[in-house]
This record gives C-alpha cells, sequence and structure tokens, in this order.
C-alpha cells in the first residue's frame, strides 16, 4: 500500500515534501509499498509468506484552527492491488476515524472535517487496510501511521501569576533587582517563533527597566527617594515572534512600592517655644507636649526626647509618647510663683534607629529651647510640716492638750488661716482643736490597752477664701501608765504523782501584763501563803519570768486528799508597782515508774481518754441493746416447746429430726432419759406404740441384786446390743442424752472451797515484783495486811 502527501507547509519539511512531490509524478503521486503475491495451486496447500514493506514516509500533517468551508485534504491512501476497477477498498480506525478523518474507500483519499487545536491534541495514530470489496479479505496487513496537527501562532504569552506587588528600598543603587516576571505561551516551542517570548516596558520608564530575555525588572535611577515618590506601577509586556511584527503579545501590571530607610534627621518646627504652667499643677502631672517632625515613617521615625541643660532640669521632665512620637513635659517638683516665676529648658529629639550608610545625611538630632513660665494662683495654705505625730498618756483628763499644727498662707497676701478636724471617722471625733491656734485637744478618756493609736485629718483653709483648704494627716500615740496587774499567762492543770519526791519540780508557770514592756517587764512571783508554812509545796522565783512549782514530802494519797489549791502572788516591776493573787489547782494521780499518769479519778479518766457525753451515751446505748438481746435469746431458749411423739403414752427415746436448736439437758420432752440416770429404773422394756413389731420380742429380765451393781458402761454396750437386734427400733442411728455422772473419784477434789489455809499464812509482798499491770494488786494486798499489822 502507497501512502502519499499532497501538501507540504512546514518549512523545515520543504526539502522531504519536495522529494515526496518528485517521487509521486512518476508514481502518480503515490509511494509504493511492495506486497508478495501468494499463488493458489491446484492441489496444494496455500503458502504464507511474511509481507515486505517498504516504508519511505509513515506520516501526515495538517494545519491547526481550519476555518475553510470543505473539509480540509489530509493525504492519499493507495495500494498496489488497487486496478483502479474499485475492487479495492480502503478501510481507516484509529483516534478520530470516522468523526474527525474520514476516507474515500474507493480512492483512499482522507480528509478533516472538523478544526484542530494542537494545544489540545498534537496527534492522532491511525490504522490503513485495504481489502477485496468482493471477499473481505485483507490484501496486506493493517498500516499504522500518524497524523501530526501542525502548529500556528493563535497563543498570545500570558502572565499567570500577574498582577504583581513588590517592594523595594528607597535610595538603592542603580540596577538594583525588583523582580522577575514569566510569561508563558502555549504555542510549539519546537516549531518556528511561535513561542519566543521578548520582554519589554510599556509604563515605568525612566524609573525601572525589565530584560528582554529573562524579565528581570531593575531600578533604572540613583536614589530614588521615598518621600519625593512612594508607589510606582509598571506595565510590562511579553511578545512571541520574537517580537517581530504580527507576533502575539500579552502584559501585566507590577506595583513597586519604594520601602524607608532612615535617610532623613528630625528636625523641631521652630527653635524658640513658650509654655505656661500655673503654680498649682500637681507633682508628676503632665504640663505640656512638644515634637519635632521626621519625614521618614516606622521604625526609623523613632525618637527620644531628654532635657540636655537649663535651670529647669531639676524641675521638671520628659519623655516620649511611642505612638504620638511627642515629648511629654512633667512637673518633678512643685511650682512657686513667689520664689521663681520662669524657667528655661534646652530639649534635644534625636533618632533611635540609625542607618550608618546616611550618616553623611545628618545629624540625625536636632535642639530647640523652651521657655517655661510659672502662673500665679491663689493657693490655699500650707502646713509647716507634711504630718504630724503627737503623744498622750492614757488615762489623761478630757482637755488634755495633746500638740500643735501650724498652716500659712503661701501667697503674698499673708491671709490668716482657720484650722478645723474632719469628722469623717468615729477617731476624728475623739479630739477637739482650736480654730485659731491649731493646737488639739482630748475629747474622751483614752485606754492604751484598747487601742494604742488614733489616726486623724486636720484641715487648714484661709478666712478670705474658705474654699482653699490644705489637710495634713496628724498620728496620736497613746502612751502607757502602768494601770494593770500581771496575771498568770493561761490556766494550768497541775498534776502531782502519788510516788513524788520532794523537791521535784511538777509544773513551771509564767505570767503576762497588758501593760508595755517599760511598766512590767520584769515579774515576781512568791506564795501567798501568809504566816502558816505550806507544807506540801512550795514556788522558786526563775527570776525569768517564770516560776516552778516544787514538791516539799515524799508520796501523796488520793484516798487521803486528791486536790490542793496554791496562792500565788505576781506582782509587776512598773512605777508603781503592781501584783495579783492567783490560785492554782493541783491534782493527785496515780503514776507509772516515769511518770506517765495512769488514773486520777472517773472524770480525769474519761476525760484523758478523750470521751465526749456523746460518746459515752453511744456506749451505754451500745450496751443496753447487748443486754436485751441476751435477756430474749435466754427467754426464747427458756420457752416451752410442743411434743414431738405422736403418742404421749410413748416416751421412749426415739431420735426426732427437726430444725429447731434443743434446750440442753433441759430438753426432755421428746426423749425418757431417766434410765441412764439411774441403771436401776430400767426395769422393763417399753415398746414403741407407732410401729407394730413383726417379731416377738425377747422379754428381758435383770435381777435387782445385778442391777445395783451393774456399772454405766456395761449398761450401754447391753442397751446398744438390744437397739442392734431388736427389729422394732427405728433403722436409723439414736441420739441418746447422758447426765449420769458415774462414782465418785478416788483422786479426791481439787477444789480450793474446803482449804483450811488462811490469809495469815501468806506473804504478799511479792506481787510488787510482778511489774505495773500488778501493782494495784499488790497495793490492795499490801494495805490489807498494813491494817491487818495495825
Amino acid at each position: 500500500m502507497r501512502i502519499a502527501s499532497t501538501s507540504c507547509i512546514c518549512p523545515v519539511l520543504f526539502c522531504l515534501c519536495f522529494v515526496q512531490r518528485c517521487y509521486g509524478a512518476a508514481h502518480h503521486g503515490s509511494i509504493k509499498v511492495t506486497r508478495n503475491q501468494t499463488k493458489h495451486i491446484e492441489g496444494e496447500t496455500e503458502v504464507h509468506h511474511r509481507p515486505k514493506r517498504g516504508w519511505v514516509w509513515n506520516q501526515f500533517f495538517v494545519l491547526e484552527e481550519h476555518m475553510g468551508p470543505d473539509p480540509q485534504y489530509v493525504g492519499k491512501l493507495h495500494s498496489n492491488s488497487d486496478k483502479g476497477d474499485g475492487s479495492v477498498k480502503y478501510i481507516l480506525t484509529g483516534e478520530g476515524a470516522g468523526t474527525i478523518f474520514i476516507i474515500d474507500d474507493t480512492t483512499g483519499d482522507i480528509h478533516s472535517t472538523k478544526s484542530l487545536d494542537r494545544e489540545q491534541k498534537t496527534h492522532y495514530v491511525l490504522h490503513a487496510q485495504a481489502i477485496d470489496r468482493r471477499t473481505n479479505k485483507p490484501l496486506e496487513p493493517e498500516s499504522e501511521f500518524i497524523i501530526k496537527v501542525q502548529d500556528i501562532n493563535d497563543n498570545a504569552p500570558k502572565f499567570t501569576d500577574g498582577p504583581y506587588i513588590v517592594t523595594v528600598p528607597e535610595m538603592s543603587e542603580m540596577g538594583t533587582s525588583v523582580l522577575q516576571v514569566t510569561a508563558t505561551d502555549a504555542d510549539d516551542p519546537t516549531y518556528g517563533n511561535s513561542a519566543r517570548v521578548v520582554y519589554s516596558i510599556l509604563q515605568g520608564q525612566p524609573y525601572f527597566s525589565v530584560d528582554p530575555k529573562t524579565g528581570v525588572i531593575r531600578t533604572a535611577l540613583h536614589n530614588m527617594d521615598r518621600e519625593a515618590r512612594e508607589h510606582y506601577s509598571v506595565v510590562i509586556q511579553a511578545k512571541d515572534m520574537a517580537g517581530q511584527v504580527g507576533g502575539l503579545s500579552g502584559s501585566t501590571t507590577v506595583n513597586i512600592t519604594l520601602t524607608d530607610v532612615n535617610d532623613n534627621p528630625p528636625r523641631f518646627p521652630q527653635k524658640h517655644y513658650q509654655l505656661y504652667v500655673p503654680e498649682s499643677a500637681q507633682v508628676g502631672s503632665a504640663v505640656g507636649k512638644i515634637k519635632a517632625n521626621d519625614a521618614d515613617t516606622g521604625s526609623n521615625a523613632d525618637m527620644k526626647y531628654t532635657i540636655i541643660n537649663g535651670d529647669g532640669a531639676g524641675v521638671f521632665s520628659i519623655s516620649t509618647d511611642k505612638e504620638t512620637r511627642e515629648g511629654i513635659l512633667s512637673l518633678k517638683k512643685p511650682l512657686n510663683y513667689e520664689k521663681k516665676k520662669s524657667y528655661t529648658l534646652n530639649i534635644e529629639g534625636a533618632n533611635t534607629h540609625l542607618d550608618f550608610r546616611f550618616s553623611h545625611l545628618g545629624p540625625f538630632k536636632d535642639v530647640t529651647m523652651l521657655k517655661i513660665i510659672v502662673g500665679d494662683v491663689d493657693e490655699p495654705p500650707l502646713f509647716t510640716m507634711p504630718s504630724y505625730v503627737m503623744d498622750v498618756y492614757e488615762n489623761a483628763k478630757i482637755g488634755t492638750a495633746v500638740g500643735t499644727v501650724t498652716a500659712q498662707d503661701p501667697d503674698t497676701a499673708n491671709s490668716l488661716v482657720r484650722y478645723f478636724i474632719d469628722h469623717n471617722t468615729e477617731e476624728d471625733r475623739y479630739f477637739t482643736i482650736d480654730a485659731n491656734t491649731g493646737t488639739i485637744k482630748t475629747a474622751k478618756i483614752f485606754d492604751r490597752e484598747e487601742t494604742p493609736w488614733y489616726n486623724i485629718t486636720v484641715a487648714a483653709s484661709e478666712i478670705d477664701s474658705p474654699g482653699l483648704v490644705s489637710h495634713v494627716p496628724v498620728g496620736v500615740r497613746i502612751l502607757d501608765v502602768n494601770d494593770n496587774p500581771p496575771e498568770l499567762a493561761r490556766e494550768y492543770d497541775i498534776v502531782v504523782c502519788e510516788n513524788a519526791k520532794p523537791g521535784q519540780v511538777i509544773q513551771t508557770i509564767t505570767a503576762t501584763d497588758k501593760d508595755n514592756s517599760a511598766n512590767g517587764a520584769r515579774f515576781h512571783f512568791s506564795l501567798d501563803e501568809g504566816p502558816s508554812l505550806n507544807p506540801n509545796f512550795t514556788l522558786r522565783d526563775n527570776e525569768d519570768n517564770t516560776a516552778s512549782i516544787l514538791t516539799r514530802r515524799r508520796k501523796y494519797s488520793r484516798t487521803t486528799q486528791d486536790i490542793y489549791y496554791l496562792p500565788v502572788l505576781i506582782s509587776d516591776g512598773g512605777v508603781p508597782p503592781l501584783s495579783s493573787s492567783s490560785t492554782l489547782t493541783i491534782r493527785v494521780c496515780a503514776c507509772e515508774r516515769d511518770g506517765r499518769v495512769r488514773t486520777c479519778h472517773a472524770e480525769a479518766f474519761l476525760s484523758s481518754a478523750g470521751l465526749s457525753t456523746g460518746a459515752l451515751i453511744a456506749i451505754l446505748l451500745c450496751v443496753v441493746i447487748l443486754l436485751a438481746i441476751v435477756v430474749l435469746f435466754i427467754t426464747l431458749r427458756r420457752s416451752k416447746k410442743e411434743p414431738l411423739i405422736i403418742s404421749e403414752e410413748d416416751v421412749r427415746e426415739n431420735v426426732v429430726t427437726y430444725d429447731d436448736e434443743g434446750g440442753g439437758e433441759e430438753d426432755t420432752e421428746a426423749f425418757d432419759i431417766t434410765a441412764l440416770r439411774n441403771p436401776s429404773a430400767a426395769e422393763e422394756l417399753k415398746y414403741r406404740r407407732d410401729v407394730r413389731p413383726e417379731v416377738k420380742p425377747v422379754p428381758r429380765h435383770h435381777p435387782s441384786s445385778s442391777l445395783d451393781s451393774v456399772d454405766v458402761q456395761e449398761f450401754i454396750k447391753q442397751r446398744l446390743a438390744e437397739a442392734d437386734l431388736d427389729p422394732s427400733v427405728p433403722p436409723y442411728d439414736s441420739l441418746q442424752t447422758y447426765a449420769y455422772e458415774g462414782h465418785r473419784s478416788e483422786a479426791g477434789s481439787i477444789s480450793s472451797l474446803d482449804s483450811v489455809t488462811t490469809h495469815s499464812d501468806q506473804d504478799y509482798n511479792y506481787l510488787g515484783d510482778w511489774g505495773p499491770e500488778f501493782k494495784k494488786l499488790a497495793e490492795l494486798y499490801g494495805q490489807i495486811e498494813s491494817e491487818r499489822t495495825t
């Protein structure tokens, strides 16, 4: 099969098309493909040979974006078997066959019925085959070829990321790179110049330039000043066909902003300023503002204000407001028009962030002079002191002078001053003040132990201008006098052991005094015993504001006396000295050998155990409940039960199964145990009346003489044998209760009831060596023996 092409648009393929056309002129405009012939010999089988092809060209070209009214001719298929009689039929399959590409099945001409776009699909792969129209058998194998869509310049360059926003520092060097822009062209970059893009600047000259090949935008001027112009709009164009006439183009906008650098020093608009400040201005308040202008922005415009010299440097201070970049002038000390009427300040404003690249444009600071005029104001009276502290003794009479405050009019008029106390609190009502002299007096009798300090506020105003008032705090300290006797620091619970030794310290006491240390720091302790001497206890003053209680004799007995009272006299060292008497209570208790208290009496025991009244009541209730349960249980056990035997006459011992617990040896309703209590009582055999015996029982005869001498063990064995042989007895085990004790033991009794030993024969001194657990027993027997000896 031969494939022919009639179009040759691509200049690159011009030579190939020329050869193709020359070859086609000699061979009817087709490219020959050889084909092997197959002979059909009668009687022989058909022999197939692999066909040999001689491909010279295997692809067609078709222009994209064809807009003509007729289908676009693509090429022609031709087979060597085609004699032109219409016996050969051409078939086209593959991508777009029958929809985009159609073929004349007789001539083999291929046409394109639609306008193609190379940017959507660059080529199509198809298959061609020639078959016999009569037999539908292929004349040669299927051939594959490609139809390529030939590109034309139908796509303009595009900037996919535009528009652009970019910044560059002001005062940059010429040629500083700003941004690189890139445009893309959808045309075939391998075919001609359709996708070859060059860049140019349409707007933004002479400030910026663009590289035509790379698209890099650069500054084109030296020292571009942001303060002169900050924003620039640059339009960049990208054109294909290498910028030739007829090429397509696209453009984008680049918005360039110059960023600030510190290239402008601050400047005060004026070299001299004047400020009026009244003398009544409060210390710490802002009295004025000043500002230096800086053309820069952001941190490049930050500055700091300072007072570099002037006679008002110690009276005024200046700080910087970071938001407004203003200098805030504040008052450090109060102003007085009568003393100084004006001040002069030299104020400097300097940048805080410097760029040394532009230091030649400096200095980046400026100085101005500020003159402050102090205004005269009618002021309130001024106290001679900012605060007062006065003293007065407690118990002083009402009207006692405490102290005097003084205030004067600071103005030149020097008006008279009137004093008064602000009765805003209760404490202010405890004092009075002379309106003319300022003397403060007491209005009540004070007790230092109740309130040692009072704070009042005294006000002063001019008689001519009562609305101008000044205040001063006054503290009144109440001085102490020795008016409180000393007393014990707390209540003492003193315990003395029965086995205490003479001179033993049983308690250390301390005292306290409501007066201050000047009137009661040293206490003296003594016994308030009168003319008689206390034989049981004594007191020792330790001379450190404490005293010790000591025992005078050996051993104390609770039975003889369990509580002792010891009066103690305490005096202080004040002027005049005061004293008080207190009584100590000493309890006698039983102690261990190491001194631990074992018990004193019932109340002490309960209190030492930590049992409250509620706990004792709960314990008593528990005991009562337990006793009630025990009584109820015993009552139930002693209650009479109904007989378990069917017949009242049958009183033989039987085993009756029941779920109720028996009453022990007292439960004789179900069993006849009299025979076991005395062997001689079992004289005749009793039979059960609720069961008829099948075999006549054998009578048992026991001579009276033998019953008297029979032993309980032998009797039990005999009754056991009769129970085993008697067919009338129940066929289950029998529960027997044996309460017969038997004969008396020959060993005799071990009870101490018959002992003839008397108490006088015993020595109980050894009980004292058994330890503290037997101490009480040893004391009891020792006391009995001592009484017996007495």
